[in-house]
């Protein structure tokens, strides 16, 4: 059994075969008075605990199991660098996966750069702190989850759980690796697929690449498909590949491409999907140009012994075969940045997924807001742009009353500059800003599918009927996607004294099967629908709101959710 926790490559769209997985056990200490820097602990030899990473202190899977706030954490580890890897000026890069949420690096003791955000991946060069043999590695994590200033998603900002705040996450969370790159690399790549003329650009950035050639070559099946060449000019090159073979990216049906990008002695190992995205004047998602009706369920990405972090890969790939069985074909990835091995698998198994921040713990109102998100939401669609299975864009849900209008309309402007191939949302339910968004969806958790379906039927007549707790709205809403319902409350135990879900839980299974038999059905039979998104797919601590358990076993028969489900929209083509 191998004894690194979470071994596989972290990054599959963009891999390499000179790595080394730096998961496993740390030193680690607790700096509840931030003065570990004044203490000298960058610089110490040990420190007094161990943990171990990926898994965040709060979790049973990190050794630690430590939930109370502390906002300062520091790590510390031994690394052994080959000696090959130093030689003709090759470049050795450490990159954190994820890490919430302000990040120091040291490098035997040497100050080597800072990260903020604690969603996303960054990295570092450390090539000029380092020598052949035995290197320490030191991380410092400060996280102010009490501050509103900084995004949290669903982490609890008091020291206990409670409704649907869950336990927090501190510091690493996700792989840490080092890369070994030549003098010359591959930075990025970002690919444009068109399958009206089957053709995939790519655009590629590299690191003192300036006057040398890059190739693309795109494969299916092991066969090679299409290739091209281009000159790098200003860091970037851009490369279009005419395909012999179309094969669609569509739902249920991965067909990915493999691409093998090489520069000089650098080479990488990619793949992307053909398909495109948009909305049509109805507000309906057109997946390759066909009118599509997104069946998704709310999916949180919490794990019992992880908290943020899956124990393995395949837990990653089983949850996404459970929302499958359940009669789904998608997710809305909610409040949390999921991990690229996640997102790869939603490539492969042509599951559609919306990409999320998570805002949550951040006061929109505040005239520096943009300073804690702007930054890393750019770093989110940049790392996870390739990915096919993405069909959309989310970065706020269910922003405040008073939030600062500027605030959203800038957001969705800088997001579709960075992305314009996809559709984005202003913010998710309660307070849209007029004028903005490619498509405006709603939260209804109504418990009672008559007034459920009278709501929505008038909705498509053109009445504005939507409410949700008295939240203010400026202009009429005529949502088309609702992108919250649902939410049955099932304690499966009925042992939870906290135990938390919308609306009365029903008193026997019957009951619950009618409800949301009766709540879907509302949805997909009603002409003006065009998607639904079901909370949710598993509990999560005192939430019970989930189809399936905590630790993920099924309340009731999967075939009952997907012949629901499954019964074909009215608004299908």
């Amino acid at each position: 059994m191998n004894s690194i926790p979470r071994p596989e490559y972290p990054r599959p769209e963009f891999a390499r075969g000179e790595w080394i997985n730096l998961n496993g056990e740390w030193q680690f200490e607790k700096d509840a008075g931030i003065s570990g820097r004044s203490r000298g602990l960058h610089k110490a030899q040990t420190l007094n605990e161990r943990i171990t990473v990926p898994f965040c202190m709060e979790s049973r899977l990190s050794g630690v199991g430590y939930k109370d706030f502390c906002e300062c954490v520091w790590y510390k580890k031994e690394i052994d660098i080959p000696e090959a890897w130093l030689e003709n000026n090759k470049r050795v890069i450490l990159h954190i996966g994820a890490c919430d949420y302000k990040t120091e690096l040291f490098v035997n003791g040497e100050y080597v750069g800072v990260h903020f955000g604690g969603f996303v991946a960054f990295s570092f060069d450390i090539t000029k702190y380092i020598s052949a043999g035995k290197n320490i590695v030191t991380v410092s994590a400060q996280d102010y989850t009490r501050s509103q200033n900084q995004p949290l998603g669903k982490q609890s900002d008091r020291y206990e759980s409670f409704g649907c705040f869950y336990t927090r996450t501190t510091g690493i969370w996700q792989t840490v690796w080092l890369e070994n790159l030549p003098e010359s690399y591959i930075i990025g790549a970002k690919y444009y697929p068109n399958i009206d003329d089957s053709t995939l650009t790519a655009v590629i950035t590299a690191k003192l690449g300036e006057g040398k050639t890059v190739k693309a070559e795109a494969f299916f099946g092991g066969k090679s498909v299409g290739a091209d060449t281009a000159t790098v000019c200003g860091g970037t090159a851009q490369l279009k590949i005419k395909l012999s073979e179309l094969h669609l990216w569509d739902i249920g049906k991965g067909e990915l491409y493999d691409l093998k990008l090489t520069m000089g002695e650098d080479s990488v190992d990619s793949y992307f999907g053909m398909r495109s995205v948009s909305v049509s004047d109805d507000g309906a998602i057109l997946l390759n140009g066909r009118k599509i009706f997104q069946r998704l369920v709310l999916d949180q990405g919490f794990y019992p012994d992880g908290i943020f972090t899956a124990s393995c890969e395949d837990e990653l790939i089983n949850d996404i075969k459970r929302s499958i069985a359940m009669g789904f074909d998608g997710a809305r990835l909610h409040q949390k940045v999921f991990e690229p091995r996640f997102l790869y698998h939603c490539d492969k198994l042509g599951y559609i997924v919306w990409g999320e921040h998570g805002n949550w713990g951040l006061d929109i109102s505040r005239s520096n807001a943009y300073k804690s998100f702007f930054p890393e939401w750019s770093e989110i669609v940049e790392r996870d742009f390739n990915h096919p299975a993405i069909i959309g864009w989310c970065p706020l849900n269910e922003t405040q009353a008073n939030q600062d209008n500027d605030f959203v309309r800038q957001l969705y402007e800088l997001t579709k500059k960075l992305d314009p191939t996809r559709p984005a949302i202003d913010t998710s339910g309660w307070v849209h800003v007029k004028g903005v968004g490619d498509m405006i969806d709603w939260h209804d958790y109504d418990q009672n599918p008559e007034t459920f379906k009278a709501r929505y039927e008038a909705v498509a007549r053109g009445e504005d009927v939507l409410v949700y707790a008295h939240r203010p709205r400026p202009f009429p809403i005529f949502a088309t996607f609702l992108s919250e319902y649902g939410g049955i409350k099932w304690d499966v135990n009925s042992n939870l004294a906290n135990a938390w879900g919308y609306g009365d839980a029903p008193k026997t299974e019957e009951e619950f099967k009618q409800r949301f038999k009766g709540l879907t059905e509302a949805l997909l039979f009603n002409k003006f629908m065009t998607g639904l998104c079901y909370t949710q797919l598993t509990d999560v601590e005192q939430e019970t709101n989930g189809l399936y358990t905590y630790d993920r076993q099924p309340k009731f028969d999967p075939e009952f959710f997907r012949s629901v489900l499954q019964q074909k929209a009215a608004c299908e083509e």
